[in-house]
C-alpha cells in the first residue's frame, strides 16, 4: 500500500510542481486505463481531453505511468517543434537498435546526429525527380489491379470488399515493387511469400500482439529483458535476406531499376542529391525539407541500418496508408456528391490523355482529387506525434507563465485536436473538400493542420504517399462506382482501445464497375 500510494503522489506531483492541470491518473495506467479496458478509443481520448480543458495550452497526460505534456496550442507546438527543434530533435523511444535492429534502425526511431545523416542520406530519394521515375511502377500496379477487379467482377458478380484487406493487399504490391523490387500479386495469389510475411508482421489488431504491446508499453524495460520480440525473428530474417540478396544482385549484374532498393545503393554510395528541379509538390500537405534533409553527409550504412528503413516503408504502405485509405473510401460512398465530382475531374483527365497511363506530371492538375486527399487526411490523421527533450529547457507562454522541460521529458502534439478545433476548421465533424479550394485553404493556418508531422522530422515520405493515395484513388474512382452495402456502418464508429484508428465494424465498401448498371 505504501509502495502504491508513493507512486501515485510521484505521478501527480510531476504535473503539480510544473503548474499544469492533467486528468487524474490512475495506478500503472495512467490516463490509459479506460482505453485498455476498451471503454474509449484513443482517438476520442485525444478529443476528450482537448475539450476538458479548452482555455488551456498545456495539459498533463500519463501514457501508463510516463508523464507527457500535451500541447494544445498549435503555435507553442510549432515553437518547440521546429524554432527550437535542438532541444527537442528525438522520439520516445520503445526499441532501441540493439534490440530490434529493424525497427530500432529505421529513420523513425534514431536519436541525435545519427538520425541527422540518416534523414540527409535518404532525403534526395524522395524528392520530386525521384518520385517522377517511380510513379510508372504505381500506375503499372494500380491498372493490374483494377484488371483483376474487374475480371473477378464479371466472373463472380459485383464484389464487396474490407477495405483494410483491400488496401493492404494494393499496399503490399505497391512497396513491394517501388521498395523491395519485386513483383508481387496479392490479389490473384494471397498466400504468396511476401504478403503473407506482412500480414504477421503488422497484424496489430490480432489479440497476442495487442497484449505484447500492451506491456510494452506499460514495462518495456521489463519485456527487454525477457527479451519478448514484438516482430517475429524468421520474418524479420525473411525480408533482409529479400533485400540484401536483391541488392547483391543488382550490383553483380549492373541492373537499374528505379525503385528504393536502387535509390538506398545510390545513397550508400554518395550519389544522391538535393537538385534546383526537386522542389515541386505533390499537393497541398506536401511536406518541405529542412536543411537537415538538405545537407550532406558521408557516413557509410551498415546492412541492418538499410534494411531498417526498408522495414519502415513497409510498415507505411501495408498498415498506414491501408488505414488513411480505407476511411478516405468510406468518406467517397459517404458522400456521393464528392464522388460524383471526383469521378468528373477523373473522367476528364482520362479523356485528355486518351485512356493512357496517368503519369506524375498530370497529378497537380487533379485539383479536386488533392482537394478530397487533403481533407480526408485531416479528417482522419495520425492521431498524435511526440518529441523528447534532450537537454534541460525553459520557456515562457501564455504571458508570463513559464515552463521547464528537464532532459528526458517528452510532448505530444495532438494533431487530431487540431484539425477536430472549430476555430481552425469550422464544423470539423463534417467531410468538406472545399476548405482546400483554391479559395478558401489561404485561410488554414498552416501550424494546425499536420497530416505529415511537424518540423524537421516530419514524414520524409509525403510525396510517395500523396502519389499512391492519388493514384489509387484515380483508377478505382474511373472504373468503379463506390456504394455502400448492409455491412457499411454509416455513420461509422470507431473500436474502443489503445489504437489509433481502427473501425468498430469494419469498412465494407461494394465496387460496382461503372458500365454496369445499377438495378433497383
Amino acid at each position: 500500500f505504501t509502495t502504491y500510494t508513493n507512486l501515485e503522489l510521484e505521478m501527480r506531483h510531476f504535473f503539480l510542481e510544473k503548474g499544469i492541470k492533467y486528468e487524474k491518473p490512475t495506478f500503472l495506467f495512467g490516463n490509459c486505463f479506460d482505453m485498455v479496458r476498451n471503454k474509449i478509443g484513443f482517438f476520442d481520448y485525444l478529443r476528450y481531453i482537448s475539450t476538458k480543458f479548452p482555455n488551456e495550452k498545456l495539459i498533463g497526460h500519463f501514457h501508463f505511468r510516463d508523464p507527457l505534456v500535451v500541447v494544445l496550442d498549435p503555435e507553442i507546438a510549432k515553437h518547440l517543434a521546429v524554432k527550437e527543434f535542438e532541444n527537442f530533435c528525438d522520439h520516445r523511444q520503445v526499441f532501441d537498435e540493439k534490440y530490434d535492429p529493424l525497427f530500432g534502425n529505421s529513420i523513425f526511431s534514431l536519436k541525435g546526429q545519427k538520425w541527422k545523416d540518416m534523414r540527409a542520406t535518404l532525403s534526395p530519394a524522395f524528392t520530386g525527380s525521384k518520385m517522377r521515375l517511380m510513379c510508372d511502377l504505381i500506375m503499372e500496379i494500380c491498372e493490374q489491379i483494377v484488371d483483376f477487379m474487374k475480371t473477378e467482377a464479371e466472373q463472380k458478380g459485383i464484389q464487396t470488399y474490407d477495405m483494410k484487406e483491400f488496401f493492404s493487399k494494393f499496399g503490399t504490391d505497391i512497396i513491394g515493387t517501388c521498395a523491395f523490387g519485386v513483383k508481387v500479386d496479392s490479389f490473384a495469389n494471397e498466400k504468396n511469400d511476401f504478403y503473407v510475411c506482412a500480414s504477421r508482421l503488422f497484424n496489430f489488431t490480432k489479440f497476442s500482439v495487442q497484449i505484447k504491446l500492451l506491456f510494452f508499453a506499460m514495462c518495456p524495460k521489463l519485456m527487454q529483458f525477457f527479451r519478448v520480440r514484438l516482430f517475429d525473428e524468421n520474418d524479420r530474417n525473411y525480408l533482409k535476406n529479400l533485400v540484401l540478396d536483391t541488392m547483391k544482385t543488382r550490383e553483380e549484374k549492373k541492373i537499374i531499376r528505379p525503385d528504393m532498393i536502387h535509390l538506398l545503393m545510390e545513397a550508400q554510395k554518395g550519389n544522391l542529391t538535393h537538385t534546383v528541379n526537386d522542389k515541386d509538390t505533390a499537393g497541398f500537405a506536401t511536406v518541405e525539407e529542412s536543411e537537415i534533409g538538405l545537407a550532406s553527409t558521408k557516413r557509410k550504412w551498415t546492412d541492418d541500418e538499410l534494411v531498417a528503413q526498408c522495414f519502415l516503408f513497409f510498415l507505411a504502405g501495408f498498415d498506414t496508408s491501408s488505414t488513411v485509405l480505407s476511411f478516405l473510401f468510406y468518406e467517397i460512398v459517404a458522400n456521393p456528391d464528392v464522388q460524383e465530382k471526383l469521378f468528373m475531374e477523373i473522367t476528364e483527365m482520362n479523356e485528355k490523355l486518351g485512356g493512357k497511363q496517368l503519369k506524375y506530371e498530370n497529378l497537380p492538375q487533379l485539383k479536386y482529387l488533392d482537394m478530397v486527399i487533403s481533407e480526408g487526411i485531416r479528417k482522419w490523421p495520425i492521431p498524435a506525434v511526440d518529441r523528447v527533450a534532450i537537454r534541460d529547457f525553459t520557456f515562457k507562454y501564455d504571458g508570463d507563465k513559464e515552463f521547464t522541460f528537464r532532459k528526458g521529458d517528452a510532448f505530444w502534439v495532438p494533431v487530431l485536436a487540431y484539425h477536430y478545433n472549430p476555430e481552425y476548421f469550422p464544423n470539423p465533424d463534417k467531410f468538406d473538400p472545399e476548405r482546400f479550394s483554391d479559395e478558401n485553404k489561404g485561410s488554414i493556418n498552416p501550424s494546425a493542420y499536420l497530416p505529415f508531422g511537424i518540423g524537421p522530422r516530419n514524414c520524409i515520405g509525403s510525396r510517395l504517399g500523396l502519389m499512391n493515395l492519388k493514384a489509387i484513388v484515380y483508377y478505382t474512382v474511373l472504373n468503379f462506382h463506390l456504394e455502400a452495402t448492409e455491412k457499411t456502418q454509416i455513420p461509422i464508429q470507431l473500436a474502443k482501445n489503445l489504437l489509433g484508428l481502427q473501425p468498430e465494424k469494419g469498412i465494407h465498401i461494394q465496387f460496382r464497375p461503372r458500365n454496369q448498371k445499377k438495378v433497383d
